[in-house]
């Protein structure tokens, strides 16, 4: 757990009532997500944004789609490098994919940046 994590659950514990319900349970009740889950959601949003939207040209040689004709889920799926090196596995393109592959089609396919956060809210309480 990093250092910003700590202030944010020392700042929590400070709201009156919530002493002593869990860091989890106090982020759940106050619609929030822990600092690691805000940071994919950054991350998840930035590709959507790579792949889709704003940085297309940027993002064309970034990620690699999968290429199989049977997929379940989203119909976009992108294709996870292998490397002995566990510092590669901390690359932006690695860490994404895995999390991008589980995203519902309808969060995949969002016409507009808007509708993409909205409906990845949804996806990542359901997946994490």
């Amino acid at each position: 757990m990093d250092l910003l994590e700590r202030v944010q659950r020392r700042a929590m514990k400070m709201i009156r009532g919530m002493e002593h319900v869990s860091y989890e349970d106090r982020l759940r009740q106050l619609g929030l997500f822990s600092l690691e889950n805000r940071r994919l959601q950054g991350d998840l949003i930035a590709a959507f944004q790579y792949l889709k939207d704003a940085y297309k040209k940027a993002g064309e040689g970034l990620f690699t789609r999968a290429s199989s004709d049977r997929m379940r889920g989203n119909g976009f799926k992108l294709e996870e490098g292998r490397f002995r090196l566990d510092i590669r596995k901390k690359f932006f393109t690695v860490r994404v994919v895995r999390h991008w592959n589980r995203l519902s089609r309808e969060a995949v396919d969002a016409p507009s940046l808007e509708m993409y956060k909205a409906r990845l809210d949804g996806d990542l309480s359901n997946l994490i």
